[in-house]
């Protein structure tokens, strides 16, 4: 097969696995219901408030497959935030229950074919990578029987005294420049600081933390950081794709706290929709920087403070 065709087919796969994922996104919002916050905007959600993890690796799922599991945590009404694979249940000495039906997750990376590595070689040239996203399936562990019983076992979330304190000390721990006051809160591009409201403002306490990470969310795209685009003004595309990142960062940062993640600018939805029915992309995209900001906030947490993502994913 011949090194355009193989880009040919991948490029078709991809488009297919991101409509896929970007038009059931696209329905949530449209129904008035935010994939972030969604499994527990609900009276009676039952999901544990955790970031999903491999129950065999321990390692956090990252990216859109936060989004989609979580969402699956909730049509389930599993009782756990882990998931694993067929074979690693069996693997394990456990099993998948008859009829019990996977969640697709989606595996972001680059190959380099053969026929590809041997032209490089002959021209001296480097040798070109096709990226591709692949589709696997995985299962809650509230699926299957004989696991051990530690791995079926739920995280235990920390306890209500202990959220706001280490919220407030991973807050300090970042370094940045933190501003306490007036009545809006921001995160200044050109000045690079954070600036939010005193925590008597709110109704409720817990949304000042919940502001605090959303800004700290944008804080994290500085050029010194990790370099993302923000040169969008307000009401441009790149700005609302700005937004969504750090509504997400927030969000993964907030349940990695044990803070229910809550939606902190509602009035962006729209612009967000357009966002992704003009690029089927950028969800996909969006989610992985997302992923990215909370991982550089949470790293600099105490290490009984959960953090860090391994799972391998990338906006392909």
């Amino acid at each position: 097969m011949s090194r355009q065709t193989l880009r040919e087919r991948a490029s078709e796969g991809r488009a297919s696995l991101y409509t896929e994922i970007t038009d059931k996104i696209i329905a949530e919002l449209e129904a008035g219901r935010v994939p972030w916050v969604k499994p527990w905007g609900t009276a009676d959600a039952q999901a544990p408030l955790a970031m999903p993890r491999n129950a065999v690796t321990q390692r956090r799922y990252s990216g859109i497959n936060v989004l989609i599991l979580w969402g699956a945590v909730i049509e389930g009404a599993f009782a756990g935030q882990s998931w694993l694979t067929f074979r690693q249940a069996i693997g394990l000495g456990g099993h998948v229950r008859k009829g019990e039906r996977g969640t697709t997750v989606v595996y972001a990376d680059r190959f380099t074919p053969e026929d590809e590595r041997r032209r490089a070689a002959e021209t001296g040239e480097e040798a070109g990578a096709i990226p591709f996203l692949k589709r696997f399936t995985v299962f809650n562990t509230d699926q299957c029987d004989g696991l051990p019983d530690e791995l079926a076992s739920t995280v235990v979330p920390p306890l209500p005294s202990q959220i706001a304190p280490q919220a407030e000390a991973l807050i300090v721990a970042t370094g940045a420049d933190f501003r306490i006051g007036g009545e809006r809160a921001y995160y200044s591009r050109t000045d690079d600081y954070v600036q939010v409201p005193p925590p008597a403002a709110y109704f409720e306490p817990i949304n000042w933390h919940r502001t605090a990470f959303h800004e700290l969310g944008h804080w994290t795209g500085h050029a010194s950081r990790l370099n993302r685009d923000h040169s969008g003004s307000h009401g441009s595309k790149l700005y609302a794709r700005e937004e969504l990142v750090a509504e997400m960062a927030g969000a993964f940062v907030c349940a990695s706290l044990g803070i229910v993640p809550t939606v902190r600018h509602a009035d962006y939805i729209g612009s967000w929709l357009d966002v992704l029915r003009e690029d089927n992309r950028a969800v996909v995209r969006a989610a992985s920087e997302a992923s990215k900001a909370a991982d550089f906030l949470l790293a600099f947490a105490p290490p009984a403070t959960e953090a860090g993502t391994d799972e391998r994913e990338q906006a392909a």
